[in-house]
């Protein structure tokens, strides 16, 4: 097993946050960041971390890793053509089932019956189909002995135990790990995984892998770039799903809707811990300049440079413009919870898999690196200075 030598013993980690269809705007930064390179080059990333809709995105790279710019095309396509129905049931009779089947669980769990009813607002069957078509997941340790990939791991949250579960696939070398509500566990990632990873609570139903049920990674995942640190990142760059805007909400004195809730309760999920870890990672990096190097090395504690590419616009607004592309039957049911109100967009931008928003988030994510390039074709450069912090 050969390892990766692009980024000459500098090990760079690509870091794909989650947020659901949000995700869309990783493929514009890709898009950017492959054309910045040389033609037919390969996976610039040896580590690669995925979580929630983030991790479709980087098991799709290290499938491709040995052609990166081939890897990225297949995405934009992908999401660009995306539509509901492939993530989701639209139908009528799949969408009354399973909001039958949603509201029995809720009442049977109530009175005390468990495991007949599998408690999701939508059934996500479509995802696990077309993961089956499109994702040869057994090509991810073609990648890794090929020398063009050192590691992939994907996050879910364990409902039983209440830990970050981080499974990864990579070189011999490297060591399972345990923190404090989190664990690196090997394994070979398979599409049950990314099916785990992207289960949106209370939206997509959990997933069984060996005699555990996990849900979206984003969950429990209170040190985001740890995984990648533990896996021998030197660099990161973060593709965040978080607008660097500010928002401007309406003054209301209505009572919060369930939609309104529900997406505060997921950007609390999917941004705030990554936003924290960040903080963190700056934090230790200017205090580590007044600590001399041995002392450094005695604590183990390193700098790490960190690049974040983050929304220029508020993912919200642009989907509320997308908001009569869902299927009538899944506004009739999201509409229950006050999704036809203008403040459920922010709901709306996570669960909107629709090719138009898709598309537009896309050409944003394009746009916004193209506007940083000088900034990233320095970070990606391998002859920068090696960085490093604490695990």
């Amino acid at each position: 097993m050969t390892e990766p030598t692009a980024t000459d013993g500098q090990k760079l980690a690509l870091i794909l946050t989650g947020g659901g269809a949000r995700a869309a705007y990783q493929v514009g930064v890709l898009k950017a960041i492959a054309e910045m390179l040389p033609r037919r080059a390969q996976n610039p990333f040896p580590i690669i971390c995925g979580t929630s809709a983030g991790a479709l995105n980087a098991a799709t790279l290290a499938v491709n890793a040995r052609q990166f710019a081939k890897g990225v095309h297949y995405l934009d396509n992908i999401w660009r053509n995306f539509q509901p129905s492939d993530v989701y049931r639209t139908d009528v009779l799949g969408v009354f089932v399973n909001s039958l089947r949603w509201m029995a669980g809720m009442l049977l769990s109530g009175l005390g019956v468990r495991r007949l009813y599998r408690l999701s607002l939508l059934d996500n069957t479509p995802l696990a189909k077309l993961l089956e078509e499109i994702m040869p997941c057994q090509r991810i340790q073609d990648s890794i002995t090929a020398g063009a990939l050192h590691a992939l791991s994907i996050t879910a949250s364990d409902y039983n135990s209440g830990q970050s579960v981080t499974f990864y696939q990579g070189h011999e070398g490297i060591q399972p790990w345990t923190r404090a509500h989190r664990v690196g566990v090997p394994t070979q990632i398979q599409n049950e995984h990314l099916l785990a990873s992207s289960a949106i609570p209370f939206f997509f139903p959990a997933v069984r892998i060996n005699r555990e049920y996990y849900g979206d990674g984003s969950m429990r995942q209170i040190a985001p770039i740890s995984a990648a640190l533990h896996m021998g990142a030197s660099r990161v760059l973060v593709i965040s799903t978080n607008s660097r805007s500010e928002r401007h909400l309406e003054q209301t004195d209505a009572y919060p809707t369930l939609a309104q809730i529900a997406g505060h309760a997921l950007d609390s999920i999917f941004l705030d811990s990554l936003e924290v870890d960040i903080e963190r990672i700056h934090r230790i990096n200017h205090t580590l300049h007044y600590i001399p190097e041995n002392l450094q090395a005695q604590a183990g504690l390193r700098h790490v440079d960190v690049l974040v590419i983050s929304p220029s616009q508020a993912l919200e607004k642009v989907a509320y413009r997308f908001t009569k592309h869902m299927p009538l039957t899944i506004r009739v049911l999201l509409s229950v919870i006050g999704m036809s109100r203008r403040n459920g967009a922010t709901l709306l931008s996570y669960l909107l898999s629709e090719k138009g928003f898709c598309s537009a988030l896309i050409d944003m994510g394009y746009r916004d690196a193209m506007a940083r390039k000088e900034e990233l074709m320095g970070f990606l450069n391998p002859a920068l200075p090696q960085a490093e912090m604490p695990q």
